[in-house]
């Protein structure tokens, strides 16, 4: 009886690991890490706001996909048709309403880590938490849905590129600056990048069903453009960096990185059928933790 109550729980944990999608995590711990690396590079570094900001974000990160896949399966968006990760709601292994719930838990823990932060940060964190709580429930809720509108890229480069990274670096120093912003631009065109793949597999799906993403409005061959262009972007911000703001030449290193994306460049523009996609939209988030870790460690760690 204890084994099977035990084995029971296990399963029903794995389902809310799923629905987690820890794979896209990477999103929300890639712009803390940075912004952390900067604030040690600027002698500013203060552990605990930097773990409260990373336990933040990851906690947006997991409310969003909640939200995702239960406002989706609400609004008919994944069916049988749809190719990618298993979406919990769609395929029946936890029922809707519990899905949403997660999803409000999530922000309401997100919201119980923002008080400190907004303790240590003051006003400007409060104003930031507030649009980073109602945008991840926009992202595909409510009346006027930023995935269904094209905006979802747009969001995702706000939120976990410039609002990630400046955020945690403000919570640290009590400002942010212009460098935390480029900083910020690297990561966010990496995280972007995932979505822009993620939607380009769906394009055909997210096209017969009504939503309109960024891909759906830039067709094929313009959001293999937009792939391009994102990792261009990233690979000249450490770059400029250094040039710039004198970032340790460590930190530079990230750029060899972004430009060593050859491989899931390569499957962007040259596939066929949206299956062939799904390696593409692993390397991604796998070039975001590397490019993080390489320019996060050489911002902290680097000779001065």
């Amino acid at each position: 009886m204890a084994a099977r109550l035990r084995g029971a729980l296990l399963s029903g944990l794995r389902v809310w690991v799923l629905a987690a999608r820890p794979k896209t995590l990477v999103a929300a711990v890639a712009p803390v890490v940075v912004g952390a690396g900067l604030a040690d590079l600027r002698e500013v570094f203060r552990p605990l706001p930097a773990l409260a900001a990373l336990a933040g974000a990851v906690l947006i990160q997991v409310a969003t996909n909640l939200a995702n896949d239960y406002y989706d399966f609400q609004r008919g968006t994944d069916t049988v048709e749809r190719v990618g990760p298993v979406r919990v709601t769609q395929a029946g292994l936890l029922p809707p309403r519990a899905v949403l719930r997660g999803a409000w838990a999530a922000l309401g823990l997100a919201a119980l880590v923002g008080a400190y932060l907004v303790v240590v940060g003051g006003w400007p964190i409060l104003v930031v938490g507030l649009l980073s709580l109602a945008c991840a429930l926009a992202y595909t809720a409510g009346p006027f849905p930023l995935a269904y509108h094209g905006l979802g890229d747009a969001f995702v480069m706000v939120f976990f590129g410039f609002v990630a990274v400046g955020g945690t670096y403000y919570v640290q120093a009590g400002e942010v600056t212009a460098e935390a912003l480029l900083a910020g631009a690297g990561v966010g065109a990496l995280s972007t990048a995932i979505l822009v793949v993620n939607n380009l597999r769906d394009l055909e799906t997210d096209a017969r069903s009504g939503k309109r993403t960024l891909a759906v409005r830039l067709g094929t061959e313009g959001t293999r453009v937009e792939y391009g262009l994102l990792l261009f972007v990233a690979a000249g911000v450490p770059l400029w960096g250094v040039v710039i703001f004198r970032w340790p030449i460590a930190a530079g290193v990230a750029s060899l990185v972004a430009a060593a994306a050859a491989t899931p460049l390569r499957r962007v523009l040259t596939f066929s059928q949206p299956r062939e996609l799904l390696p593409a939209l692993g390397e991604t988030a796998r070039l975001l933790a590397l490019y993080a870790g390489v320019l996060g460690a050489g911002l902290a760690w680097g000779l001065r």
